[in-house]
C-alpha cells in the first residue's frame, strides 16, 4: 500500500517541472487580465481549466502503460478510444450539427475565451457540431489513456474481475457527472457556461477519476 501512495510523492524534476509550467499559467493570467475586460468575477473559474491540465499531465507522465501481448495493447486501444468518444460526445466536445442564429453553418472559427477555456476551435455544419476547449480535450484524452492503462493491468492480474469494477465505477463518474450538469456548448461564453456552477463539481469529479485511474491498486 505505501508502494503505491509512494507513487503520488513528486520527485525533484516534477517539483522543477511543475514549477515551470505553473509560472506560464500565471503569466497567461496576467496577460489576459491586462488584455482583457474580465468582469465575471469568479476566479475560480479561470484556474479550473488549469486544475484539469496540470491533473492530466502529472498523471500521464508518470504512467507507463505495459503490454503483455499484442492482443491486451489492442483491447486497451479500442476501450480507451470508445471512452475517449463517449467522454467527448457527453462533455460537448462533439455532436450532432445543428443550426444556431447568427453561426454561418460549415464554418470553422477560433473562441479566444479565457487561457484553458480557449482558443476554442468551433464548428457548426449540417451533420457536426464542434467544441474544442483545450482543457477538456486534454482532460478526456489523459482519462483515456488512464483507462488504457487500467485495461493493461487488469489483463496482467489475477483479481480482473475486482480491478475491472472498480475501473468501470470510477470511469462512469466524468459520464455521469457531463450528463447531470449540461454543459452549454463554447459558443456561448464563458459566463453561460459557468453560471449553474456545474464546473465546481466536474472538477472534483476529474481529479478524483484521475487520482483512482492513476492509483490502480492492486492485490499481489
Amino acid at each position: 500500500m505505501s508502494t503505491q501512495f509512494a507513487r503520488f510523492r513528486p520527485s525533484g524534476e516534477t517539483l522543477l517541472w511543475g514549477a515551470a509550467v505553473l509560472n506560464a499559467e500565471l503569466f497567461l493570467l496576467l496577460l489576459y487580465f491586462t488584455t482583457s475586460n474580465y468582469t465575471t468575477g469568479e476566479i475560480r473559474y479561470l484556474l479550473y481549466p488549469f486544475i484539469w491540465i496540470n491533473v492530466a499531465l502529472f498523471a500521464v507522465w508518470k504512467t507507463n502503460p505495459i503490454a503483455r501481448n499484442d492482443r491486451d495493447r489492442l483491447v486497451g486501444i479500442v476501450v480507451a478510444i470508445m471512452y475517449f468518444l463517449i467522454l467527448a460526445y457527453v462533455g460537448g466536445l462533439f455532436g450532432p450539427g445543428h443550426s444556431m442564429p447568427g453561426m454561418p453553418s460549415g464554418v470553422f472559427r477560433i473562441s479566444w475565451l479565457p487561457p484553458g477555456w480557449g482558443p476554442a476551435l468551433l464548428y457548426h455544419g449540417d451533420l457536426l457540431r464542434l467544441s474544442i476547449l483545450p482543457f477538456k480535450l486534454i482532460g478526456y484524452l489523459a482519462l483515456a489513456y488512464l483507462v488504457y492503462a487500467t485495461v493493461l493491468d487488469a489483463a496482467g492480474s489475477a483479481i480482473s474481475g475486482i480491478l475491472g469494477l472498480f475501473s468501470c465505477v470510477s470511469c462512469t463518474w466524468p459520464v455521469v457527472a457531463s450528463l447531470v450538469t449540461g454543459i452549454t456548448g463554447a459558443g456561448s461564453g464563458l459566463a453561460t457556461m459557468v453560471a449553474s456552477g456545474s464546473y465546481d463539481i466536474s472538477t472534483a469529479v476529474f481529479v478524483v477519476t484521475v487520482a483512482l485511474l492513476y492509483w490502480r491498486p492492486t492485490i499481489r
